[in-house]
């Protein structure tokens, strides 16, 4: 899909006078957003705060559509449900559909669609964690919070004399390139279809070559692991890795045993492998049964944020309205069909 700026789509109302949808998992962030939208689109939308789960597809029966947040698991036997209440079309409010079983849903006869939103709130996000991980940031911040204020035993690097490897160059990464054009250094990418003006390169080279690491490919089955134990060995000493896309990109066994043992110079994660049910959750009193999180989060030259990089106004705005504007274009579609 390509990216679109939210519509004013002023025939919609025409086309759709009364298109049945129905939003779940809308959060506090969302409502105030989709009152915006639906009052501006001309819907009139059954709106929950629930996640979509078995016990609540009923708020979707004689709806065709629902818009669904991606912050948890959808189960087939809920989408199963879903196709017995009617629901023929679900809109993802994220570009991933990695939280749901999209062959399944199209087997059964409901139609997935993700949405595109501003490409630039997770290129500005992977800068700054870029940013943060040259300059020492996070044992930075740790010492000055205890009152330590110290300078560091080993100085900062400069952006401009690094190089950067970018693995994707869809919108998000070609977004990341538009922005280090303006810090110097050098600019490598790999993508089976270049589009940007950095130097391209084949995948081993980039890896040999570049002081950071960042991921901005899809996760699908051949791209899970894309950085394994054999590719991050390749990596140069020191090297650091950031991830804003999913976390099955990287292995992280691999990772961390790359950091623990000091061939890597740290790493920034925006997604890790098992975030599942940790991540967009109030743990603090609760045991991290994900072994590998706590390793990571252990290490000082590790920062880990819980895949927020996508988490601006701008974004979520247009996740919201497009998401809608989905399952209006899927109802004018099918009813001119």
């Amino acid at each position: 899909m390509t990216y679109r700026e939210p519509a004013r789509a002023a025939g919609l109302r025409a086309l759709v006078p009364a298109a049945g949808i129905t939003i779940y998992g809308c959060g506090p962030d969302e409502a105030a957003l989709v009152r915006e939208a639906v009052s501006r689109l001309g819907v009139t939308p059954a709106v929950t705060s629930a996640a979509l789960s078995e016990a609540n597809v009923g708020l979707a029966a004689g709806n065709r559509c629902v818009s669904v947040s991606h912050k948890t698991r959808i189960t087939n036997a809920a989408l199963r449900a879903l196709g017995e209440v009617g629901v023929k079309y679900l809109s993802t409010r994220s570009i991933g559909c990695n939280h749901l079983d999209v062959a399944y849903a199209e087997k059964i006869g409901i139609t997935v669609e993700n949405v595109a939103y501003s490409p630039d709130s997770v290129a500005d996000y992977t800068l700054m964690l870029m940013l943060m991980a040259i300059r020492n940031a996070k044992s930075l911040i740790r010492r000055a919070d205890a009152h330590d204020y110290r300078l560091s035993d080993l100085p900062g690097k400069e952006l401009r004399d690094l190089t950067v490897g970018v693995i994707g160059t869809g919108r998000i990464g070609a977004a990341v390139i538009d922005r280090l054009w303006g810090f110097g250094g050098q600019k490598l990418a790999y993508d089976l279809r270049p589009r940007t003006s950095a130097d391209y390169v084949p995948l081993d080279d980039l890896l040999r070559q570049s002081d950071i690491i960042t991921l901005h490919t899809p996760l699908a089955p051949e791209t899970r692991h894309l950085l394994n134990r054999q590719r991050i060995a390749q990596l140069k000493p020191g090297a650091i890795v950031v991830n804003t896309g999913r976390g099955g990109l990287i292995d992280t066994d691999a990772l961390l045993s790359a950091l623990e043992n000091g061939k890597l110079g740290g790493a920034a994660l925006d997604v890790i492998e098992g975030e599942e049910g940790m991540f967009y959750a109030d743990c603090r009193r609760k045991p991290i049964e994900n072994t590998n999180l706590a390793r990571l989060q252990k290490l000082p030259n590790v920062l880990i944020s819980p895949h927020t990089a996508y988490y601006t106004d701008h974004a979520l705005r247009d996740a919201v309205e497009n998401s809608l504007l989905n399952c209006l274009n899927f109802e004018s579609w099918t009813n001119h069909d």
